[in-house]
C-alpha cells in the first residue's frame, strides 16, 4: 500500500505537473511544408514516418491527473482502514493530511518547486457541495428541529462572538508589536477573524462519527458547524467589501447587517424552492425510474449554484433543499432508486472529503510562508479562549430555556470540538494581496494542523475520560416509535389546552398541513400511506436493508433459544408487512385529535373484542396459524408441525375443554351464536380424565401455542 502511494506521488510529480511551456504539441498539428532554413533558403520538411507506438500525454492530461488524485485518495483511505489499530488512535483526517504532506514533499523534491494548491473555486464549486448535500440529506430531522433554537444560538451569536473577539484581540496584538505587525489594520484583523472562526463540518464529521457520542451532543456540534460556515462566509464577504471602500460609515455597517440577514434568508428560500420542485418532479418518474436519482443531485447542485450566482448562502440553500425534498422523493421513487441515492451520496462525499484533506497536506509545502511568533501563538490561544468562553456564556443562557440542559461535559466537548479545516484554508487564499497575506496563510495552516492533529487525536480520550454519554447502538423499534409519537400527540394536546404555543404545538400544526396539502400534491396517489405506523415500519425496514452500523442484533444474546433462520426472519418480515397493510386498508380511519369529533359521529357499529380463554398451567412455546372464520372453532388435539416456516402468527387458541363464560363479556355477546348440544357433548367426551376439573374448583388457565405452516391462499 505504501509503495502504491509513493508510485502515485512520483507519477503526479513527473507527469501530471509538467509546466505549460514544456508540454508537447497536440497530436492534431500535422507537420506542414514551408521554409524553415535559418539562412532563408528553401527547405522542404521531410514527411514523418508512420509510428507503431507513440505517447501523447497532453491529450489526456487533465482527466488523467484527476483520476490519479482520486486513485491516490482512495488508496490512502483503503490503507487507513487496513492498518490494524491505527484507526482507533489516529483520526482518518490526520492520516490523510500526513499522506498529503508526503505527496507534497515528493512533488517538491522531484520538481524543485511548490506543488499545486487547492484553488478556492475548485473547493467551493466542486468539493464542498457533495459533503454538505450528504450532511443535509441524512440529517436527523427530529433531533435537528428539536434543537434548532440552540443550534442557531450557537451558530449566529457564537460566531459573531468569536469573530469580533478574535479580530479585536489580534488587532491589540498588532498594536503592541508595532515593529513587525504595524501594517495590519483593524479591518484586516476582522477579516482574518471571520475566516479563522469557521468551524469545518468536514473535520467535525470525520472525528465525531467515529466516537459515537450521544445524539444531542452530536447534533449540536454538527448543526453548529454546518450553519457556522454560512455565517462566516457571509461575514468574510462583508469585511472584504468594507476593505475595498475608501471609508466605512455607520450607514455601511447598517446595510452590512441587513445584507447578512438577506443572504441567509435568501439561501433558505432558494433551497426551499428547488426542494419542492425536485419533489414534484419525482412524482412523475414512475415510468422512468432509472433517472429518478439524477434529479436529486441536479436540483441540489442547481440550488447551490443559483445561490452563489445571486451572492446568497449556497450552504444554506443546498442543506434546505436536501431536507425539504427527502421525505417526498423517497416516497415517490423505488427502493432501488433510494439505495442508489444513498450509496452515491456517501461515495461522492467520501471522495471529496478525502481529496480535501490530502490537498491540505500537499498545499502546506509552499514557498510563501511568513512566520511571526506573536501573531501565530496569539491566534492559537485566542481561538481556544474565545470559543470556550462563548460556549459557556451562551449555554448558561440557553439552559434556562431548555428542558434537557446541556451538561458541563457536553459544553467542554462542544468547545474543544471546534476543528478548523478546508473552509478557512480556501478563504485565506481569496484575500487581496497585501504585505501580510503570507503571514495569514501560514497562521491558518498552523491552526488547522493544531486543531486536526492535537484536538482531533485527544478528543476521543477526553470523551472516555469524562464519561460522556454515548449513542445507543440499537435502532428504535416500531414500539418505541409508536410510544414516541403518542407522547408527541399528548404533549401537543396539552399545549393546545393550556394555550401554550410550544414546539410540539407547531410541529403538530405542520404535520397537519403536510398531510392535508403537501403530501397530496407532491406524492403519487398509489404511494400515499394512510397509516403513519406503516411508514415507520417501512423506514425501519429500509434502514435494516441498508445495513446500518447501528442496526440491532436479530437475536438477543441473553436469550437461550436458538437463533432465527433466514427464512424465519423473512417470514416474520412478510407477515408484519401484510398485517400492517391489512390494518391500513380498513375503513376505520386512524386516530387523530383533529378528526376526533368526526370519527365519533360516524354511524358504524364496532364488534366488541372477545378474549380467547384456555385452561392449565403448561406453556408450549410454538406458533400456530389459525385462519378461522368463527372465533369459537375447536382445535383437534393433534399438533401439526411441518418443515419450513413460510409465515407464522402467535395467537392464543382455545383448549379442547369446557369454556367458561367470562364475566367481562356481555351477555348479549354470548348469545350471538347458539350452542349445539351435540357438539358440546362431543367436546366434553374428548376431555381426558387428567384434565377433569374437580367439583367446586375454578379451572386454571393455560396458553397453548402450536407451530403450523400457513395455509396458502
Amino acid at each position: 500500500m505504501a509503495l502504491s502511494l509513493l508510485l502515485s506521488a512520483c507519477l503526479l510529480g513527473c507527469l501530471g505537473l509538467t509546466p505549460p511551456a514544456e508540454l508537447p504539441q497536440p497530436y492534431n498539428h500535422l507537420p506542414s511544408l514551408g521554409f524553415n532554413s535559418s539562412d532563408g533558403g528553401l527547405s522542404v520538411d521531410l514527411p514523418v514516418p508512420l509510428r507503431v507506438f507513440s505517447v501523447d500525454y497532453n491529450h489526456v492530461q487533465a482527466p488523467f491527473e484527476i483520476v490519479l488524485w482520486i486513485m491516490l485518495a482512495s488508496l490512502a483511505k483503503l490503507g487507513f482502514h487496513w492498518s490494524g489499530r491505527l484507526p482507533a488512535v489516529v483520526p482518518e483526517s490526520c492520516l490523510l493530511i500526513m499522506v498529503g504532506l508526503l505527496v507534497g514533499g515528493v512533488i517538491y523534491g522531484v520538481r524543485h518547486s511548490a506543488p499545486p494548491t487547492l484553488s478556492a473555486d475548485a473547493f467551493f464549486l466542486f468539493l464542498l457541495p457533495p459533503i454538505v448535500l450528504d450532511a443535509g440529506y441524512f440529517l436527523p430531522g427530529r433531533l435537528f428541529f428539536e434543537n434548532l433554537g440552540t443550534i442557531l444560538w450557537y451558530a449566529v451569536l457564537g460566531t459573531l462572538w468569536n469573530v469580533l473577539g478574535i479580530g479585536l484581540s489580534l488587532y491589540g496584538v498588532c498594536v503592541l508589536a508595532q515593529s513587525s505587525l504595524g501594517d495590519v489594520s483593524l479591518l484586516h484583523c476582522l477579516l482574518f477573524g471571520s475566516l479563522i472562526a469557521a468551524v469545518d463540518p468536514v473535520a467535525v464529521l470525520s472525528v465525531f462519527q467515529e466516537m459515537h457520542v450521544n445524539e444531542q451532543l452530536h447534533i449540536l456540534v454538527f448543526g453548529e458547524s454546518l450553519l457556522n460556515d454560512a455565517v462566516t462566509v457571509v461575514l468574510y464577504k462583508l469585511f472584504e467589501s468594507f476593505l475595498r471602500l475608501p471609508s466605512v460609515s455607520g450607514l455601511d455597517v447598517l446595510l452590512g447587517g441587513c445584507r447578512v440577514v438577506m443572504v441567509g434568508l435568501g439561501g433558505l428560500c432558494v433551497g426551499l424552492f428547488f426542494g419542492l420542485v425536485a419533489a414534484l418532479t419525482s412524482r412523475f418518474t414512475s415510468r422512468a425510474q432509472v433517472i429518478a436519482p439524477l434529479f436529486v443531485f441536479l436540483y441540489s447542485y442547481l440550488s447551490y449554484l443559483t445561490s452563489e450566482m445571486l451572492h446568497l448562502s449556497g450552504i444554506m440553500a443546498i442543506v434546505t433543499c436536501a431536507v425539504t425534498m427527502k421525505q417526498y422523493v423517497e416516497a415517490n421513487v423505488s427502493e432501488r432508486s433510494k439505495t442508489s441515492i444513498q450509496y452515491f451520496l456517501k461515495m461522492w462525499s467520501s471522495v471529496s472529503e478525502t481529496l480535501i484533506f490530502i490537498f491540505l497536506g500537499v498545499s502546506t509545502i509552499q514557498d510563501v510562508h511568513m512566520w511571526s511568533w506573536p501573531f501565530v501563538c496569539s491566534t492559537l490561544l485566542l481561538c481556544l479562549v474565545w470559543r470556550a468562553t462563548g460556549v459557556l456564556l451562551l449555554t448558561a443562557v440557553v439552559n434556562k430555556l431548555r428542558r434537557n440542559a446541556v451538561t458541563f461535559r457536553d459544553q467542554f466537548i462542544i468547545a474543544y470540538g471546534g476543528l478548523r479545516g478546508a473552509i478557512c484554508f480556501s478563504l485565506v487564499f481569496l484575500i487581496d494581496d497585501f504585505p501580510k497575506k503570507r503571514l495569514f496563510i501560514t497562521t491558518t495552516i498552523v491552526v488547522i494542523l493544531f486543531t486536526v492533529f492535537v484536538q482531533g487525536m485527544t478528543i476521543r480520550p477526553l470523551v472516555e475520560l469524562l464519561d460522556v454519554k454515548r449513542k445507543k447502538r440499537a435502532m428504535p423499534t416500531v414500539s418505541e416509535e409508536i410510544h414516541s409519537r403518542l407522547i408527541d400527540h399528548l404533549l401537543a394536546g396539552i399545549e393546545d389546552v393550556v394555550g401554550y404555543w410550544g414546539q410540539h404545538f407547531w410541529k403538530d400544526k405542520f404535520e397537519q398541513f403536510n398531510k392535508k396539502y403537501l403530501r397530496r400534491f407532491l406524492i403519487r396517489e398509489d404511494h400515499q400511506a394512510r397509516s403513519s405506523i406503516l411508514r415507520v415500519y417501512q423506514e425501519l425496514e429500509r434502514r435494516e436493508l441498508r445495513g446500518d452500523k447501528v442496526a440491532p442484533p436479530l437475536v438477543d444474546p441473553r436469550s437461550h433459544s436458538r437463533p432465527l433462520l433466514p427464512e424465519e426472519i423473512d417470514s416474520i418480515r412478510r407477515i408484519l408487512s401484510r398485517n400492517l397493510q391489512n390494518v391500513n386498508n380498513k375503513q376505520t380511519p386512524a386516530y387523530s385529535r383533529h378528526t376526533l369529533h368526526q370519527d365519533a359521529t360516524m354511524d358504524k357499529t364496532r364488534r366488541p373484542l372477545q378474549r380467547h380463554q384456555s385452561l392449565g398451567e403448561r406453556y408450549n412455546y410454538n406458533t400456530i396459524t389459525q385462519w378461522s372464520q368463527r372465533e369459537d372453532r375447536v382445535f383437534d388435539g393433534s399438533r401439526r408441525v411441518r418443515a419450513g416456516l413460510s409465515r407464522s402468527h402467535t395467537v392464543c387458541s382455545i383448549s379442547p375443554r369446557p369454556i367458561l363464560q367470562d364475566s367481562s363479556v356481555p351477555a348479549a355477546l354470548a348469545q350471538t351464536e347458539p350452542v349445539d348440544p351435540k357438539s358440546s357433548a362431543a367436546r366434553e367426551d374428548q376431555i381426558s380424565p387428567q384434565h377433569q376439573v374437580p367439583g367446586g374448583r375454578a379451572p386454571k388457565k393455560q396458553l397453548i401455542f402450536v407451530l403450523e405452516n400457513e395455509k396458502q391462499q
